[in-house]
C-alpha cells in the first residue's frame, strides 16, 4: 500500500496543475497571438526538419502538431515550444539509412518510455552537470552537420547514399560542378540572407516564412527548375503501431540512448533559456522530461519523428508575450489547421527554400563570442570544446558527448587532485624548554593534509608520506581533508603500515 500511495503521489507531482490553466485564462488573448507567431515561424522549420530526417516533410508537421501539443500540456515549462529540431535530425539520419522509417518511429517510442522513466526517477536535476564546453562543442558540431546535410537540396542535386554527411555533401558538390543549375543555390542563398538580415532588424518577425513564400511564388511564376516538397496528406496520418517490433530492440538500443540523451539535454537547456528570458518563471525539470516522454510516445503513432523542445521557437514564444501553456498548445493547433486547409499549396514549396531556412538556422545556432570565450578560458576547456566539435562532425553526436564528457572528467579530476597537499606544520612547543623543543623536533614531525584524499590523489599522498625522514612519531592532522573515498582510506592505511614497519608511531 505504501508503494501504491507513493506512486500516486509521484504521478500527481508530474501531472498538470489547475493553476497553470488559470494562468491561461488570464492571458488567453496574448497567448493566442504568441501561438500564431510561433506557428508561422515553426511551419517552414517543421517541414525542413521533417524532410532532412529522411521521413518526409509530413513527418515534421505531425511531430510539431502531436508532440508539440502533448509536451505543452504535460511539460514542466509554461513557455516551452516542442517539435522537430535540427539536432535530432542529425541523430536520426543514420537510423533511417540502417533501419528505415519504422526504425526511427520505434526509436522515438522507446525514447519516450526512457524519458518518462528519467522524469519519474527525478533525474532532471542532473543534466545541468554536463560541462559547458561539451554543450558548446556538440552544438557547433551539430550546426556544421545540419549545414552539410542541406548541400544536396541547396544545389538541386539528389543526395547520395554515403554513410557520413560530409561524404554526401562532397558528392553533391561534384554532381553540381558536373551539371550546374543555378536556380536552387540562388534560392537557398536568398532565403538564408533574408532570414539573417531580417533577424537583425526584427527578431520576432517570421522572415523564414516570407522567404519560403517568395521562393514558392517565384518558382511557380517563372517555372524555375526547383524540386518541390511533394504531395502532403491533408491532415494527420491515422494512428498506427505498425512500427512496433520487439525483435529489433537490441539493435536500436544505441539510437534510443542517443535520442533520449539529446531530448533530455536540449529540452532542459531550452527551459533554462526560457526561465532566463522571463520574469518569475521556473521550470520543473522532472515534469519536463515526463512531458517530453509522453510527447515522444504519441508522435510515432501518427508518423512523427522524435521530438524535443526547440530553443529558437521557445525564444520567439517568450518574445511574443506568451504567459502560459496555451501559447505552445495553440501553435500546434494552428499548424494542424494550416495542413488541413493548405496542404496542396504547402506541397509546392521548393526543397531549396527549406535548405536556405536551415542554413540560416545553423548560422544562428553558433555563438562565436561564446565559443571564443570558452576556448580562451583554460587549455582544458579548449581541448574538450574542439574534441567534442570534431567528433560530432566526423563521427556522431553520442560518441562526441561520451568522448567530450570523458576528457572533461579526466581534466577535472586532475585539477581536483592537484589541490591536495601534504604540508609539514610546526609543533606546539609553548610548554617546553629550549632543550625539550630541540628533542621533540628531532623525534616528532607533524603533517597537515589539505583537500580531497581520493583515488586520483591518493598515490601521490602515499609517496610523499612514506618519504619522511627517520623520526619516532609522525602526526597526521586531517581536519582539512574535504573528502575521502575507499581508495584514499586504503592508501592511508598502507602509509601508516609502512611507517610503522620503519619503526615509527603514526
Amino acid at each position: 500500500m505504501d508503494v501504491i500511495r507513493a506512486g500516486r503521489a509521484r504521478l500527481r507531482d508530474l501531472l498538470p496543475r489547475p493553476a497553470e490553466w488559470q494562468a491561461a485564462k488570464r492571458s488567453s488573448r496574448r497567448d493566442l497571438l504568441a501561438g500564431l507567431t510561433v506557428a508561422v515561424v515553426a511551419l517552414p522549420l517543421a517541414l525542413a526538419f521533417g524532410a532532412t530526417s529522411g521521413l518526409g516533410a509530413e513527418a515534421g508537421i505531425a511531430t510539431a502538431v502531436v508532440a508539440g501539443a502533448i509536451a505543452a500540456i504535460f511539460g514542466g515549462s509554461n513557455l516551452q515550444v516542442s517539435g522537430p529540431t535540427g539536432a535530432m535530425t542529425v541523430v536520426l539520419v543514420p537510423v533511417v539509412h540502417q533501419f528505415g522509417a519504422t526504425g526511427v518511429l520505434f526509436v522515438g517510442f522507446m525514447a519516450g518510455i526512457a524519458l518518462i522513466g528519467l522524469g519519474w526517477a527525478g533525474m532532471g536535476r542532473y543534466v545541468k552537470f554536463l560541462p559547458a564546453p561539451v554543450v558548446e562543442g556538440f552544438t557547433a558540431g551539430i550546426a556544421v552537420v545540419i549545414a552539410l546535410q542541406q548541400v544536396p537540396a541547396a544545389l538541386g542535386v539528389e543526395a547520395g547514399d554515403q554513410e557520413r554527411v560530409w561524404a554526401v555533401a562532397f558528392d553533391a558538390a561534384k554532381k553540381f560542378v558536373a551539371d550546374p543549375v543555378l536556380a536552387p543555390p540562388l534560392v537557398a542563398l536568398g532565403v538564408c540572407i533574408l532570414m539573417l538580415a531580417g533577424a537583425r532588424l526584427r527578431p520576432v518577425f517570421p522572415f523564414s516564412l516570407v522567404g519560403v513564400v517568395l521562393a514558392t511564388l517565384a518558382s511557380l511564376a517563372f517555372g524555375l527548375d526547383l524540386t518541390p516538397i511533394g504531395e502532403l496528406p491533408a491532415g494527420l496520418p491515422s494512428p498506427s503501431f505498425g512500427f512496433f517490433d520487439l525483435g529489433s530492440v537490441s539493435a536500436l538500443l544505441p539510437a534510443v540512448v542517443a535520442v533520449t540523451a539529446l531530448a533530455a539535454l536540449e529540452s532542459l537547456l531550452s527551459a533554462t533559456v526560457a526561465d532566463g528570458m522571463s520574469v518569475g518563471e521556473r521550470h520543473d525539470p522532472d515534469r519536463e522530461l515526463f512531458g517530453q516522454g509522453l510527447a515522444n510516445l504519441a508522435a510515432p503513432v501518427f508518423g512523427g519523428i522524435p521530438a524535443t523542445a526547440a530553443i529558437a521557437r521557445t525564444a520567439v514564444n517568450v518574445r511574443a508575450g506568451a504567459g502560459s501553456k496555451l501559447a505552445a498548445l495553440s501553435h500546434s493547433a494552428i499548424l494542424l489547421a494550416i495542413v488541413l486547409v493548405a496542404a496542396p499549396l504547402v506541397s509546392k514549396i521548393p526543397l531549396a527554400a527549406l535548405a536556405g531556412v536551415l542554413l540560416a538556422t545553423t548560422i544562428r545556432m553558433v555563438e562565436v563570442g561564446s565559443l571564443r570565450a570558452m576556448a580562451h578560458a583554460t587549455r582544458g576547456n579548449a581541448i574538450v570544446l574542439l574534441l567534442t566539435f570534431g567528433v560530432t562532425v566526423v563521427f556522431d553526436l553520442v560518441t562526441a558527448v561520451v568522448v567530450g564528457l570523458g576528457v572533461a572528467i579526466v581534466i577535472a579530476l586532475r585539477s581536483v587532485a592537484s589541490s591536495a597537499n601534504l604540508l609539514e606544520v610546526p609543533l606546539d612547543h609553548s610548554d617546553h624548554s629550549a632543550e625539550g623543543r630541540e628533542l621533540l623536533s628531532q623525534h616528532i614531525v607533524a603533517y597537515r593534509l589539505d583537500g580531497p584524499l581520493f583515488f586520483a590523489a591518493a598515490h601521490q599522498f602515499l609517496l610523499e608520506l612514506t618519504e619522511v625522514a627517520d623520526v619516532k612519531v609522525v602526526i597526521l592532522r586531517m581536519a582539512r581533508v574535504t573528502t575521502i573515498d575507499a581508495t584514499g582510506a586504503r592508501v592511508l592505511g598502507d602509509a601508516i603500515s609502512k611507517l610503522e614497519h620503519r619503526g615509527m608511531w603514526c
